[in-house]
């Protein structure tokens, strides 16, 4: 039987307490004034948000099929676990951090919307008049629900379960949401520089693509650190699901159902076709074979390159965005190995880097052509765009590799967050979850009564 200890009973305590606390907090009457309202503009954000939401079990798919079979599950669970996380933490106080009124540019006030207080009955945001506040606070949580499901791909195959847990919820309060109120609230420290990013280059990939190195650092090499594939097909149905959110992703973005939702639908496609062919043929021209998994990873470090740009460029500065980002993140992914750093599934070389280059490449081709509340970039002749974008850059950066190393040293210091050597080697679906993920044949009687499995003797990729 097992014994119950302080440490397992305190995170279903503190749970509890919230669920209960909440019964407590008054309800209030739901969009009292209608009329501001566009009815297109809140069809529109509802299922742009839903499409974002599917991101996150896509991404599971994608990373689960590139793990080693015996971490399938352990690593999809990881992903997916933040919509549970991260939905109860933003109605909590992550909303009031990164949206509500701003304390010294830093950090929204988190005692502004607890508990989502005031959320469904207050004016809407400023920077989206026709839809609901709650429905732009819906909106932005699909985003925080996304970012720390990235880090989980440098990470997996070691670190357990529990340990990731609480690294969501601090890099939720603590590199999230700061950074979301830098780069979106009209007073945030970014966004009063100048910086554009327009659906989250920034505060998505960027700080999940710095925290993943981190975690790479701190929680060192694999035992061993040859990853094959457990299921190509699920890194196929994994992009295509990414894909398919992510032009709620970006699109959703301009949170309007006009034309430069339209605008960034397009560049958000171009860039992921282009991309996941450059990866393919560049590889090919090297001597490899065209492979599923090439063109897979081109096309989500597309999706990743042009999220910052898409409401600001133009689609055929989308094909290059897409082209040059694929490139680097490639030639990235095969100097990794030199560097020591175990990233297990190059989470940093393909979002980080990803996310890097379509921060500069935004201010590089950004024009008011598209959008008028945007800048003019330093291909049309300008500077001061491009060198807010680099300032930006290079603060996010600093910021979020700093915290997120800062979080996993002190939570490793609290209690070692990397699985044994022996339950490293059994694989985390059965030493962390007590699972398995069994690629084989199941066979069922009539009834649908399992009769017994065979499993192949080899994996054919």
């Amino acid at each position: 039987m097992k014994t119950f200890t302080l440490s397992r009973v305190i995170p279903f305590a503190v749970l509890a307490f919230a669920a209960i606390f909440s019964i407590f907090i008054p309800s209030l009457p739901n969009f009292s004034d209608t009329s501001k309202y566009n009815s297109a503009d809140i069809a529109w954000v509802t299922v742009a948000s839903a499409l974002v939401f599917l991101m996150t079990p896509g991404l599971s798919f994608f990373y689960g099929g590139m793990v080693n079979r015996k971490n399938v599950i352990s690593t999809m669970i990881k992903s997916f676990v933040a919509t549970g996380v991260i939905s109860f933490l933003w109605v909590v106080v992550g909303f009031g951090l990164s949206f509500g009124p701003s304390i010294s540019g830093f950090v929204g006030n988190p005692a502004s919307h607890f508990f989502f207080k005031d959320v469904n009955s207050s004016n809407p945001w400023n920077l989206a008049p026709t839809i609901p506040l709650l429905l732009f606070a819906l909106f932005q949580m699909k985003f925080a629900i996304i970012t720390p499901a990235l880090v989980v791909g440098a990470v997996a195959e070691r670190i357990k379960f529990t340990s990731y847990l609480l690294f969501i919820v601090l890099f939720g309060l603590l590199v999230y949401a700061p950074i979301a109120h830098w780069t979106w609230h009209p007073d945030g420290l970014l966004f009063k520089m100048g910086v554009l990013d327009f659906a989250g280059g920034t505060v998505v990939h960027i700080s999940a693509g710095c925290a993943a190195l981190a975690g790479a650092i701190v929680l060192k090499k694999r035992r061993s650190s040859a990853v094959q594939p457990a299921n190509v097909p699920y890194v196929l149905l994994g992009t295509g699901l990414l894909w398919f959110g992510w032009f709620g992703f970006n699109a959703g973005s301009a949170l309007a159902a006009n034309d430069l939702a339209v605008s960034a639908f397009a560049t958000t496609n171009t860039a992921a076709a282009v991309a996941g062919l450059a990866w393919m043929l560049f590889d090919y021209a090297r001597g490899k074979k065209p492979s599923v998994l090439g063109f897979c990873i081109g096309a989500v470090v597309g999706l990743v390159a042009i999220t910052p740009a898409a409401g600001f460029v133009a689609i055929p500065q989308s094909a290059f965005i897409g082209f040059t980002a694929a490139i680097i993140s490639n030639i990235a992914v095969h100097w990794k190995d030199k560097a020591g750093v175990d990233d297990t599934l190059d989470v940093f070389a393909c979002h980080g880097l990803g996310g890097i280059v379509g921060m500069i490449l935004t201010g590089v081709f950004a024009t008011k052509t598209v959008n008028g509340a945007g800048g003019i970039g330093l291909w049309y002749g300008e500077t001061t765009l491009f060198i807010a974008q680099l300032k930006g850059l290079l603060i996010v950066v600093a910021y979020s590799f700093t915290v997120a190393f800062g979080i996993f040293k002190l939570l490793n210091v609290l209690n070692p967050i990397r699985v044994s050597n022996g339950e490293e080697e059994t694989g985390l679906d059965e030493t962390q979850h007590g699972e398995q993920y069994l690629q084989g044949t199941l066979l069922v009687d009539y009834n649908g009564s399992l009769v017994a499995t065979k499993a192949p003797s080899s994996v054919s990729l």
